[in-house]
Parts: structure tokens; sequence; C-alpha cells
């Protein structure tokens, strides 16, 4: 009972209301009070936030090479503010795995680069370096470990096998790695991309190039495949690297019946489930 007379400070009044939120809290084990809402991410809207979303997921892999020396030197220029590079995973020589920016995240590993229509694979992509120099093979515990890497990452993202891919493949004019030395085939074989064995004496397909302008058809092909169309010959170059290194002898820039036997059965792979 209030003594008549004795007026209750105005911010006992606040306190007295706010004590039974503080003691549910307290019960409950919400811990502090409520955080201020997010603010939105334009100055044009309200913030009205809903529980219904999650991180974003990858839809490709991208392979590189370091085109370094060393592994030492690989971690400091994928970690340096400087270098403005960097990846998901750095794998070495000897199967060491590295992992240097959270796959939820964007890296920054392909820069200016194009595959089916898309224009930033770095919003869409997991990268993966492994340290090679571009002109040695790549050793056997390296590519085990980077197996293992791509099927624990297949488990999490459930990316499709046609969506593993080089860097060469996205940023023809610009990059040739992992290189021709890299074994494409071992990882299709795993479920990690497409391959395709090119027949004896390959014939064009008068279904997949027609006459009378086969070249067209065949760069129209490409591009359906993936690469980018504004660079036919880079994308021809890169293509040959990745699924056909028998047409790199070939510096013409005009596909042959090789080039195009594959990339129908590419195709054909690509469409299947």
């Amino acid at each position: 009972m209030r003594h008549p007379g004795i007026v209750p400070h105005p911010k006992y009044g606040r306190m007295k209301a706010f004590l039974p939120i503080f003691l549910f809290c307290l019960l409950s084990g919400c811990g502090a009070l409520p955080s201020t809402p997010p603010r939105p991410d334009t100055g044009l809207a309200r913030f009205y936030a809903s529980p219904n979303f999650e991180p974003r997921r990858a839809n490709f892999v991208i392979l590189h090479h370091t085109s370094s020396g060393d592994l030492t030197s690989a971690l400091s220029t994928l970690t340096q503010p400087s270098s403005g590079v960097s990846s998901h995973y750095l794998l070495g020589r000897e199967g060491e795995i590295f992992q240097l920016v959270a796959e939820s995240e964007r890296a920054w590993h392909a820069g200016l680069s194009f595959w089916g229509g898309q224009t930033d694979m770095n919003s869409a992509s997991i990268g993966i370096e492994l340290d090679n120099n571009g002109e040695e093979a790549f050793p056997p515990a390296q590519i085990e470990a980077l197996l293992n890497l791509l099927r624990d990452i297949r488990l999490r993202h459930a990316i499709p096998r046609a969506n593993f891919l080089g860097h060469a493949d996205i940023a023809p004019s610009r990059k040739n790695d992992p290189g021709v030395l890299f074994p494409w085939a071992l990882l299709a074989a795993e479920g990690f991309g497409l391959w395709c064995d090119p027949p004896p004496n390959a014939q064009r397909s008068e279904s997949f190039i027609p006459s009378p302008a086969p070249d067209s058809a065949f760069f129209l092909a490409l591009a359906a495949f993936g690469y980018d169309p504004r660079e036919p010959k880079a994308a021809l170059s890169a293509f040959r690297r990745h699924f056909y290194p028998a047409g790199l002898d070939d510096e013409t820039g005009t596909p042959g019946a090789g080039d195009a036997a594959v990339l129908e059965c590419l195709l054909e792979q690509k469409r299947l489930p």
C-alpha cells in the first residue's frame, strides 16, 4: 500500500512496468534485451524482418592453379589485403587443405567471367586453388585431397556434375588454368565435371553441324554449352584445353571434326539428369 502523500518517481513507474519482461527473460534464458532491428540495405525501404531465409548456396565449383612456386607464397597472395584476390580453398602439393573464405561468402577468385549467361561467377561459385606453377603434373596426394573435398562440397551443395569448371572456361581470354595437365577425365569419372573421349576418325555430324556454315554452327553450340559467345576463338582454345587437348595442335582457330564430335557428346551428357 502506497503511503499517502508520497508520489512515485516517474522512473520507478517505468521500471515497475519493465520488471515482468525482465523476469521473463531471466527465467526463459533469453538473456539480453532484443537488439535493434537490422537496417535496410537501401534508404528507400523499411526493414520488416522475416525469419524465412537461409544463406545463399553456391551452384558451381571453379578450379584454378596458383602459378606460384610454393604453398607459402600462394597463401600470402590469397590472404594479403593488397592483392585483392582470394579463394575458398587452397590445396598444397602434399594434400594440405586450407579454407580461406567461408563457402557462404563471396570470394574473389573468378574476376571478369561468363558461363551460360552468368557474368558474376564469384557470386555463384566456390573457388579452389591448387598449388601448381601451371607447367607441372598435379601430384596424386593433391588430387586425392581435391576429390575428398569435392565429395564433401557435393554433399552439402548438390552441385550438378556439369558445373565443375576451370578458370579458363569462364574467363577464356584471360586465363588458362588449371591447365592442360589437369586430370579432368579422372574427376569426371568421379562425377565432377563432364568428359567425352573423342571417337577415332571423328566425323562431323550433319544434324549437329549443318551446312553451309559449319564453323558458325559449332560456335553457337559452344555458346549453348556455356562458353562466352563474344570470344569464340578464346572459347575454342579453352574448350580444347579442358575437353580436347589433341586439338591444341591446331592454331588456325577453326573447329575440326574432333572438336565437333566431343562437343556433341558433351551437350548430350549435359542434357541427361
